[in-house]
């Protein structure tokens, strides 16, 4: 199994800009791997891959309150 990438890069939704997003720590399971970053206008992007259950509470969480657990 190949590791998730570190580092991805989005458009941002705001300004169009890239901007980088980076894989937050987790839990070393497979079933998300979730990713946040900040665009230089300010604008908070988060993605992940994994699990559509996980990655569909990861998305909707508000801010720094999410958190997986088996």
């Amino acid at each position: 199994m190949s590791k998730p990438a570190r580092v991805l890069t989005f458009k941002c939704v705001k300004c169009e800009k890239p901007v980088k997003v980076f894989l937050q720590k987790v839990s070393a399971c497979s079933h998300i791997q979730p990713y946040q970053g900040v665009c230089a206008c300010g604008e908070l992007r988060r993605h992940a891959t994994g699990s559509k259950d996980a990655v569909e509470s990861y998305l909707a969480s508000p801010e720094g309150q999410w958190s997986h657990h088996h």
